[in-house]
């Protein structure tokens, strides 16, 4: 290791937030909820003129909140080390979504590294563990070359933790690399859409099956560390790691459709939850880091 190596390790292990991630040289953002929303907000559907354009998908979702963890019976959980964390909920419908974002754009096309905090559980609305009540959790990215690149392609990573579908628990690891038909919005000829979170086409990660850890009763969180690992030069993940496990990515591939005109340099980082029953689905986010090697 060089000098400056050791200043960074240094500099990263005195500071207690910083201290629980293993970044990449450059702190693009750290993102500690106690502190407030930290731009994180809600993904709006593309629309023009009205918004009845947007897509139902889009339509259904929410504005992530600042939470507590609250719960009937020993009053508020917090987060990993303060009071609070970022919550993303579903509407009590089964096969319901929510997803937060944050809509970032990068300065060159190096190696990213995004580190989160998390944890699900179902609204705890019954006397029962209600492990199977979650559909899914799950994370995307959502990127574009520069302009100066060539044509190029919209790129999104996807992953998801399929924990239940219909009733059975599954405990498994997913991708997508296919997203519904491209439509135009409105008459401006300037806006398109798509819902690429769709419940069709997610593909099984090889070696994806993972048991996380779910406390026993319907209140009770453990908090789950998520590493992953992307290459925006090649367009390519190149890690992903959850808690101990880190799985092989020689299977995964990503959505990639035509490069959108105005959309150049985008680093966008999203986080969703859905929901396998008529409850809400609660996700929640204690800490994300956003690193990169440029």
């Amino acid at each position: 290791m060089t000098q400056l190596d050791d200043l960074r390790r240094a500099i990263r292990e005195s500071d207690p937030a910083l201290s629980r991630f293993d970044p990449l040289p450059r702190i693009i953002c750290l993102d500690d909820f106690d502190r407030g929303m930290c731009g994180w907000t809600q993904l709006v559907g593309n629309y023009e003129d009205t918004l009845d354009a947007m897509l139902p998908g889009y339509a259904q979702h929410s504005h992530a909140m600042l939470s507590t963890l609250p719960n009937w019976d020993f009053g508020s959980h917090g987060g990993v080390d303060g009071s609070y964390a970022l919550k993303i909920a579903t509407r009590p419908k089964k096969g319901a979504q929510n997803v937060a974002i944050k809509r970032l754009t990068f300065r060159k096309a190096g190696p990213i590294r995004l580190e989160a905090y998390f944890t699900f559980k179902p609204e705890a609305t019954e006397l029962a563990l209600s492990e199977t009540d979650i559909r899914s959790f799950g994370f995307l990215y959502d990127l574009q070359i520069g302009d100066t690149s060539g044509p190029g392609d919209r790129v999104m990573p996807h992953l998801r933790f399929l924990n239940a579908q219909d009733g059975q628990h599954i405990q498994k690891w997913q991708f997508k690399r296919k997203t519904t038909p491209i439509k135009p919005i409105g008459t401006a000829g300037k806006t398109i859409t798509h819902y690429h979170l769709a419940p069709d086409d997610w593909e099984d990660l090889p070696g994806g099956e993972q048991r996380l850890c779910y406390n026993e009763i319907p209140t009770k969180v453990n908090w789950h560390y998520l590493r992953f690992d992307f290459d925006l030069a090649a367009m390519q993940a190149t890690r992903f790691q959850v808690n101990d496990r880190v799985f092989a990515m020689d299977g995964y591939d990503c959505i990639r459709i035509p490069a959108m005109k105005n959309l150049w340099c985008m680093l966008n980082l999203a986080f969703f939850a859905e929901t396998d029953t008529d409850k809400r689905a609660f996700a929640y986010l204690d800490s994300v880091c956003l690193s990169g090697d440029f």
